[in-house]
């Protein structure tokens, strides 16, 4: 009996379609509204602080509506931060040691400057004595002791200077130096400051942000409960433009396409029907209730597929309401 009951039940719901669309009806297609749900879930673990939700409250996309513990995040947050400061304090700082070559450098670059102004006066000296030496006038020990001079002073200002690289050198080579060991120390730093955002964005996730624009259609949780992470809160639909999904013969194809506008019929309680405008925004490319062996044209037509209809709701349709198409 069983088996039979199942070769009958396709015959009878495939006909009834086919009746629909015979003429005979006031209507093409027949379904139930439905929505676009989300389930809004947590994504932090914690005791709920607070949560502004109730079933049948409109709420806007973006909104804050709750909030869940972040005390043990932000104890993390905080310890990352330390570890970074730590850091920056074990940081070498090579000023004070080149402060002081530094300053050697300016007291040899004034040396020198004394060497240049003595070696100035000296080649004048020079200069004269060589005139009169010409001349007969003083004897030539006097200027052979001046170019000696000469010859000395131009040694200490060549000396100098080659002190004065050296020291260059010496701050160059002492600068690299803390900056290779710092380079040491802060490489630790940059996966710190990841960790830090990483914690930040489990903090901004504390926050429970409303993701659309809606009417809640069932409360899961309450404020003081707690919470873990993608555990149901809340489900929300937008029932401003709601779906009828229907389903119509393959020998209804024809007559329906995307974005069609058509009729929707709803009871209005009273023994009649409220008529609403309609667009067709879906039509499935796959039969459904389809026979497993088609040999004939006749048995074709049986198959049935599925469509939806978008209706600006006024608030008076409701999910799983029935409704009616005419096209």
């Amino acid at each position: 009996m069983r088996s039979i009951f199942k070769k009958l039940l396709l015959p009878i719901a495939v006909s009834g379609f086919i009746s629909c669309n015979n003429g005979n009806g006031k209507y093409d297609a027949t379904g139930t509204f439905e929505a676009d749900e989300i389930i809004v879930s947590a994504e932090a673990t914690g005791k709920i602080l607070m949560l502004h939700v109730e079933e049948g409250a409109n709420l806007v996309k973006d909104s804050v509506v709750g909030k869940i513990d972040p005390s043990a995040i932000e104890l993390q947050k905080d310890q990352a931060s330390a570890s970074v400061e730590a850091l920056q304090q074990k940081k070498n700082d090579a000023a004070p040691q080149v402060n002081i070559l530094q300053s050697q450098l300016r007291l040899q670059e004034k040396q020198i400057a004394v060497y240049n102004e003595q070696l100035k006066t000296l080649q004048k000296e020079q200069q004269r004595f060589q005139k009169l030496v010409a001349a007969d006038a003083v004897p030539a020990k006097q200027l052979d002791d001046i170019n000696g001079q000469v010859n000395v002073l131009k040694e200490q200002i060549a000396a100098a200077k080659t002190q004065l690289l050296v020291l260059q050198s010496q701050i160059s080579a002492q600068r690299q130096v803390v900056a290779i060991q710092n380079r040491g120390i802060l490489s630790e730093k940059d996966p710190m400051e990841k960790k830090i955002a990483q914690i930040q964005d489990q903090l901004n996730k504390t926050v429970i942000i409303n993701p659309v624009t809606g009417t809640v259609l069932t409360k899961y949780a309450d404020e003081n409960e707690f919470t873990a992470t993608g555990k149901a809160l809340y489900k929300i639909a937008d029932l401003s433009t709601m779906k009828l999904r229907a389903y119509i013969t393959g020998d209804q194809l024809a007559q329906v396409k995307l974005n069609q506008p058509v009729k929707v019929l709803v009871d209005d309680g009273k023994g009649r029907s409220r008529e609403l405008k309609g667009t067709i925004s879906w039509i499935s490319d796959k039969a459904e209730f389809t026979p497993k062996t088609i040999q004939t044209k006749d048995e074709r037509a049986n198959l049935v597929y599925a469509m939806k209809v978008n209706v600006l709701n006024d608030g008076y349709l409701k999910i799983g309401m029935y409704g009616e198409v005419v096209f």
